[in-house]
Parts: C-alpha cells; sequence; structure tokens
C-alpha cells in the first residue's frame, strides 16, 4: 500500500502528492471529518438500541451521480482535524454507549486510520472497528487494515461495468468490489455475535455486504445477490436496500430518476429467498421517503 505522497489506494491510481494538493476524491491527506455521532440506521445487529459510533469523513474516490451526501462527497463540507483528535473521537463515542466505531468512507484516509486504530486499541478501547466502504479500492489497501479491521461493511454496486461507469464513473468496479470484498472475508471468515445487556445480538466480527436496488437494476441486483451467495453461503450476511432516492439532478439520466418500484424489490427478496440466503437483511415499509441521512453540521467533530 502507498501513503500520500504518489496516491495510490484506489484503482484510479491519481498519483498525486495529497501532502501538497488534493486528488481525485478532492482531500489531502489531512482527515476531513463532518459528524461523529451515534447512527441508529444502520443493520439491527450494528446500530442496536444504542447507535453506532459513526465517523462521516469527508471525499469520495467515487463519482456517483445519484449521490445522497454530495456536501461531504465533494469535499464541501467538514472539519480538518488531526490523528490525535480522531483518537480522542473514538472514545468519546465510546463513552456515550457506541456499540462500534463506524468509519464511513473511511478509504481516502487509510494510512492515517491505520495508526489511529492501532494506538485506540492499543489504550483498550473495546469496541470493534467497523470500515464502511464503497469497496472501490486495492486489495493492498485492505490488506494493510487486517488485524485492525473487526466488521467490514462493503457495498458491491454493480456487477456490469457499464453501469458502473455510467453512474459512478468507476471503471472496472465490478471486478474490483470482487477482490476487495474477498479479502474482506479473508480477514473476517464468519460472522459472529454477541448478546447485549438488552438481549439485543450485535456483530462482532464479520461482513455484511449491501447493495442498492436501483430502478431498472432488477436483472444486475440478482446477479450479484447469485455471485456473493454462490461464493460466501453463510459466510456472510447480503444486506438487500431500496431506499434509493433521487437527488434532484438526475435530468440526464432519465431511467433512474424515479424510485424503486415495490415489485421490484419484492422480486428481489423473493429470488434471494429461492437461492437460499437466511444470513440476511431487507428493509420495510417506504425507507425512500425517509431521511437516512444525518445533518453534516460537524456533531462531536
Amino acid at each position: 500500500m502507498t501513503d500520500y505522497k504518489e496516491c495510490r489506494l484506489c484503482p484510479r491510481e491519481c498519483s498525486t502528492d495529497r501532502n501538497i494538493k488534493t486528488g481525485y476524491c478532492k482531500e489531502k491527506s489531512e482527515l476531513h471529518v463532518s459528524r461523529a455521532a451515534l447512527h441508529m440506521w444502520e443493520e439491527p445487529c450494528i446500530s442496536g438500541s444504542k447507535g453506532s459510533g459513526t465517523i462521516f469523513f469527508s471525499g469520495c474516490n467515487m463519482g456517483c451521480v445519484f449521490c445522497q451526501n454530495k456536501k461531504i462527497s465533494r469535499g464541501e463540507t467538514g472539519k480538518i482535524i488531526s490523528f490525535e483528535r480522531l483518537v480522542e473521537i473514538f472514545f468519546e463515542l465510546k463513552e456515550k454507549g457506541a456499540n462500534n466505531i463506524n468509519l464511513v468512507t473511511g478509504d481516502i484516509y487509510i494510512p492515517t486510520l491505520i495508526k489511529a486504530i492501532d494506538k485506540a486499541k492499543a489504550q483498550g478501547i473495546g469496541i470493534p472497528f467497523l470500515f464502511n466502504t464503497s469497496s472501490y479500492l486495492k486489495v493492498d489497501s485492505i490488506r494493510a487494515l487486517e488485524g485492525l479491521i473487526d466488521i467490514y461493511l462493503p457495498d458491491f454496486k454493480y456487477i456490469r461495468d457499464e453501469d458502473a461507469i455510467r453512474y459512478s464513473r468507476a471503471k472496472g468496479y465490478g471486478e474490483v468490489a470482487k477482490a476487495a470484498i474477498a479479502e474482506m472475508v479473508r480477514q473476517q471468515p464468519a460472522c459472529r455475535f454477541f448478546e447485549d445487556e438488552q438481549g439485543q445480538y450485535l456483530i462482532k466480527n464479520g461482513v455484511i455486504v449491501r447493495h442498492l436496488l436501483m430502478p431498472g437494476m432488477l436483472i444486475q441486483a440478482k446477479m450479484i445477490v447469485k455471485y456473493l451467495y454462490e461464493t460466501y453461503k453463510d459466510n456472510i450476511y447480503i444486506s438487500l436496500m431500496n431506499q434509493y432516492t433521487p437527488n434532484g439532478e438526475l435530468e440526464d439520466y432519465p431511467e433512474i430518476n424515479r424510485k424503486v418500484a415495490e415489485w421490484e424489490y419484492k422480486s428481489l427478496i423473493e429470488y434471494a429467498d429461492k437461492l437460499g440466503v437466511v444470513n440476511g437483511y431487507i428493509q420495510e415499509g417506504e425507507t425512500a421517503s425517509e431521511s437516512f441521512i444525518p445533518d453534516f453540521d460537524l456533531t462531536g467533530v
């Protein structure tokens, strides 16, 4: 894995010296954080009743036209903090009752995260670290996290390259994601849970792969579920999401400028069930009309 000097953390390999200027991800090497707080909207085994200690990093190496978090993915909001301050935030979230430390889009800060997590674990933080990622990362970058990340929460957005290019400007995403997830499963080959004082089962180790169903992409979604289940069986959990919501900037992409139809999501769930998927999560109700996006107002930073 490279450092920030000639950044090649992701497949874009922009080779920018991020100590001096911003890379493709729109960020320099300094930690840029938009929010650090308890988050209740993750999968039940992550949020539980107390919440996931979620840290939202600014910047992103994807280019999703439908992005709901543009203020942070484009680096437009956030506060620059030191690695020492990040370690303090870990412990502050623990004191608030966090079940885990949830690093959202920490992909572009891996060299610094390694130091911060290592220090927090050496100081006895005692709760799991979760890496919440787009999966558009090199295997070497993920391998560098071995022994530090307890739970991986990767997306698997596309398996068809034409869609990855059109909607996220991420050529080769499918093969990159397959390799990235394989490395995550190698590090955490089985999901393990523990029961908290409220009687809820929370994840301690493992991999939960998310797929956000998009309008008109039911066949691709089924291809992804089939690949994941045939490859990993019950060693991972699969989280199927229906919360896709148009962001108001999709005039040039009319085919995805709508919510997912109820029948589309139902068909995906039925397909997963027929395949034999048992370890999984689904969303119920009108999630596309709910807000899963907090205010990026520097809370906890």
